[in-house]
């Protein structure tokens, strides 16, 4: 690998990494413009494995912002990040796959040191990314919940 090709590989990693990024702040945030701007034109999102719709990334962008405001204190995080980069024969590709833990509390109001969120979810996030002429965008996400805690909530 030539050092130009090991410089470029680098840039693609951290600009994969700020796309992943900006996907939990635009979530916490509830900054859907932004949010769609992350996306392909043809980009898809499948929420089904945390319980909720999948479809075009458009759609679930309107669908988050409808039903997130019930919970308006939310801080979204994507850790763990396993990034695959599409290797053609020692040079990088236009695909890429990040595979990254989130942790997301979510809460009727700020934290006032009693009251604890309304919600804590956690599970695993599959990220298909792709570069388009504009920088890297992610083509697909898929969310699959492993737990959900709902403090005071009856066990069952």
């Amino acid at each position: 690998m030539t050092q130009r090709v090991a410089l470029a590989t680098v840039m693609d990693r951290l600009s994969i990494d700020a796309v992943i990024t900006d996907y939990a702040v635009a979530v916490s945030d509830g900054a859907w413009d932004d949010y769609a701007a992350l996306f392909t034109p043809d980009g898809h999102a499948d929420y089904r494995g945390a319980g909720r719709p999948a479809g075009p990334a458009a759609e679930a962008g309107r669908w988050l912002a409808e039903s997130l405001p019930r919970c308006p204190a939310r801080q979204h995080l994507i850790v763990n990040r396993r990034l695959d980069l599409e290797d053609l024969g020692g040079y990088p590709g236009d695909r890429a796959q990040v595979r990254a833990d989130y942790l997301s509390p979510a809460g009727p109001g700020p934290w006032d040191g009693e009251t604890p969120p309304a919600v804590v979810t956690g599970g695993r996030y599959v990220f298909e990314l792709r570069r388009t002429e504009p920088g890297w965008r992610i083509l697909t996400v898929k969310a699959h919940q492993k737990w959900r805690y709902a403090p005071g909530a009856a066990a069952g």
